[in-house]
C-alpha cells in the first residue's frame, strides 16, 4: 500500500512557482479544475507530452477529489481495484479486490508525486466564475481566494458526484442534534450508544450502515425506494498474488484485461438486449432470500422496478445489518423534522441524536449558475436549459477552448470510469497539440456537429435499461438521460482517439495574425500579455 501523506501548498512562493503573478492575478496557458482521478490524469498526460505550462486548481487543502472527501466508515470502490486505476500506473500492492478509500487516496497521491504534477497544484482555490474573452481567445478564472487566472485552455476535471445533495425536509433547521452528509463525515462525533437516523439507501448508505449499526443504540433507516443489490464477492489479495504482480507485471495486465471484458460484456444487457437483465434480477432476488428470513422485511427491500434502471449496488453485509434488533427500516415518507427528530406522514415521531444523510450528489446540478460564461456572455446553464449535453462529452458550442473530462453522458453503469477518463484525456491532449501545431488561438465545436452527436446518443439511450420507467439521478427533471454513455466503452475510446478538427470552427487571435502563444512556454504576467 502506498503511504498516505498530506499535500498542502502552504508556501506562497512555491504555490506560484509555475506561473507569474502580479496584483493578485496569475497567467498561464492551461488551467485544470479539480485534482481527482480526472484532473491528475490530465496533468500527467500533459507532462508526458512535454507541456509544463499548466496549473491544477483544487478547492480543498489536498488532492484526491472523491477519494479525499468521502471518508465515511466502509467507504470503498464498487469496481475492482485492478481496473479502477490508471492503465499506465498499475498497483501490484492492492490489498483487496475492491480497494477501500484510504488505499485509493494514497494511490492518487503516489501518482501525483511520481509523475511530477504536485508543483502544478494550487490548493484552496475554489473556482467560482470563468469568463471567455473572444478578443483574446482566453478564459479568465476567478477563485474564492480572490485570485484571477487567465488561460488559453480551461479543462473541467470535476465529476458529477462531487457536490453533496441534501433532502428538502421542512423543519430540518430546528433539529438540535448533529447532522452531516456521508461526503462530509463528522469523525469527531462518537456514534456509540446514540440514536441515529439515516436518510437514503444508495451506494454510500449501504456501505456505512453495516459499519455503524453494531455501535449505535438505535438506527432508523429511511428508505424512499429500495435499491437492487448483488453480492460484492470481495476478498483480500494474497501476498503471493501481490508478489506475482510485482515480479511479473504482465500477469496483472492480464487480470485487468479479463476484468475489463467481463464488465464490458454487461453492456449487452444494459443497452443492446435489456431482457438479458432477467438473470441478474433472479440473482438479486436470491441474494435477498439468502440474507433476510423475515418475509415482510424481504418485501420492503425488494425494488418495484427493473434491475439496472437505477445503479446496481454491491454488498454482502447490508441486508444482514437490517435484520439487527436495533435497526428499523422506515419506508413511510418523511413529513417533517423537529427539535427531537423526524416525523413521518403517518404521524410517527422518532427521536434521534443525529441525522446522517446518505442522499448522494447533485449529479444534474454539478455546475452552478455563473460558473462558466461563454461567447457573448452566455451562461452555460442557459445553454443547458433543456438538459446537459456536449460533443463527445468534452466540448460545448459557444464555449471555445473549454473541455470537460467527465462531461455529460460519459458516466457508466457497467464498467470502470477510469477507462472513460483516459479516453477523454487523450482527446483533449490531442486537441491541445493540434492547437499548438496549427497556431489556433481557439477551437469551438460546430452547433450542427454537437446536435447530430447528441441526437444519435439519445436515440441509443431510448432503448437502454435506464429508460425503463424508474426515477434516478441519471435522468434530469424532463426524463432525459444526461449522465450515462449508452454503448460499449471501447466505442467511446475509438470516438475520442484523435481530435476531429473538422467538427470545429478554428480561430487565430482576433488582434493579430501571429500564431497562438506556444503552450509549452512560460507565460508572461497578465498585464504584459496583450498578444495572447
Amino acid at each position: 500500500m502506498y503511504l498516505k501523506t498530506s499535500i498542502v501548498n502552504s508556501d506562497p512562493k512555491r504555490a506560484m512557482s509555475q506561473t507569474s503573478v502580479q496584483n493578485g492575478q496569475a497567467d498561464m496557458q492551461i488551467l485544470i479544475i479539480g485534482s481527482g482521478f480526472a484532473g491528475l490524469c490530465m496533468g500527467i498526460r500533459l507532462k508526458q507530452a512535454g507541456i509544463d505550462s499548466f496549473t491544477i486548481l483544487e478547492r480543498a487543502s489536498e488532492i484526491g477529489g472523491t477519494w479525499r472527501d468521502n471518508t465515511y466508515p466502509g467507504c470503498a470502490c464498487d469496481v475492482q481495484s485492478h481496473v479502477y486505476s490508471y492503465s499506465f500506473e498499475p498497483n501490484p500492492r492492492w490489498s483487496r479486490m475492491y480497494a477501500e478509500q484510504v488505499e485509493i487516496h494514497a494511490y492518487l497521491q503516489h501518482c501525483a508525486r511520481k509523475y511530477g504534477v504536485l508543483p502544478h497544484v494550487r490548493c484552496g482555490e475554489n473556482v467560482v466564475r470563468a469568463e471567455y474573452d473572444a478578443a483574446s481567445c482566453t478564459w479568465t478564472v476567478h477563485t474564492s481566494a480572490g485570485r484571477r487566472y487567465r488561460a488559453r485552455v480551461l479543462i473541467g476535471g470535476t465529476g458529477g458526484l462531487s457536490n453533496p445533495a441534501y433532502p428538502s425536509i421542512p423543519g430540518l433547521e430546528k433539529f438540535r442534534g448533529r447532522r452531516f452528509h456521508s461526503a462530509a463525515w463528522d469523525h469527531d462525533f462518537d456514534l456509540r450508544g446514540k440514536r441515529v437516523a439515516v436518510i437514503g439507501t444508495g451506494a454510500s448508505a449501504i456501505q456505512f450502515v453495516p459499519q455503524i449499526a453494531p455501535k449505535v443504540a438505535q438506527l432508523a433507516l429511511y428508505q424512499r425506494s429500495a435499491p437492487w443489490i448483488v453480492s460484492k464477492a470481495d476478498r483480500r489479495v494474497s501476498s503471493l498474488e501481490q508478489a506475482l504482480f510485482r515480479r511479473f507485471p504482465g500477469t496483472q495486465k492480464l487480470m485487468r484485461q479479463a476484468l475489463y471484458w467481463k464488465l464490458e460484456s454487461r453492456a449487452l444487457a444494459f443497452v443492446v438486449k435489456p431482457e438479458l437483465m432477467a438473470q441478474a434480477e433472479r440473482m438479486a432476488r436470491q441474494h435477498i432470500e439468502q440474507q433476510i428470513a423475515d418475509p415482510a422485511l424481504r418485501s420492503r427491500v425488494t425494488p418495484n422496478y427493473q434491475i439496472g434502471c437505477k445503479r446496481i449496488l454491491l454488498s454482502d453485509d447490508y441486508y444482514p445489518a437490517l435484520t439487527r434488533p436495533n435497526v428499523e427500516l422506515v419506508t413511510t415518507p418523511i413529513r417533517e423534522a423537529n427539535e427531537r427528530g423526524l416525523v413521518t406522514e403517518d404521524g410517527s415521531e422518532r427521536a434521534v441524536d443525529a441525522i446522517l444523510f446518505g442522499t448522494g450528489f447533485k449529479a444534474q446540478e454539478f455546475i452552478s449558475r455563473g460558473a462558466f460564461i461563454g461567447t457573448g456572455g452566455v451562461d452555460l446553464l442557459d445553454t443547458w436549459r433543456d438538459g446537459m449535453e456536449a460533443y463527445k462529452g468534452a466540448t460545448v458550442s459557444g464555449f471555445p477552448n473549454l473541455f470537460f473530462i467527465c462531461g455529460p453522458n460519459t458516466g457508466l453503469g457497467h464498467n470502470s470510469i477510469i477507462y472513460m477518463i483516459e479516453s477523454a484525456v487523450a482527446y483533449i491532449l490531442d486537441a491541445v497539440q493540434a492547437m499548438r501545431k496549427n497556431g489556433w488561438a481557439a477551437v469551438d465545436v460546430r452547433p450542427d456537429a454537437q446536435a447530430a452527436y447528441n441526437a444519435n446518443l439519445q436515440t441509443k439511450l431510448g432503448t437502454a435499461i435506464w429508460q425503463s420507467g424508474c426515477k434516478s439521478w441519471y435522468l434530469n427533471e424532463n426524463g432525459r438521460n444526461t449522465a450515462l454513455w449508452p454503448d460499449f466503452t471501447f466505442r467511446f475510446r475509438k470516438l475520442t482517439r484523435s481530435f476531429d478538427a473538422e467538427a470545429y470552427r478554428t480561430f487565430r487571435s482576433a488582434h493579430t495574425a501571429k500564431p497562438a502563444t506556444d503552450f509549452g512556454s512560460r507565460p508572461e504576467p497578465l498585464e504584459a500579455s496583450a498578444t495572447l
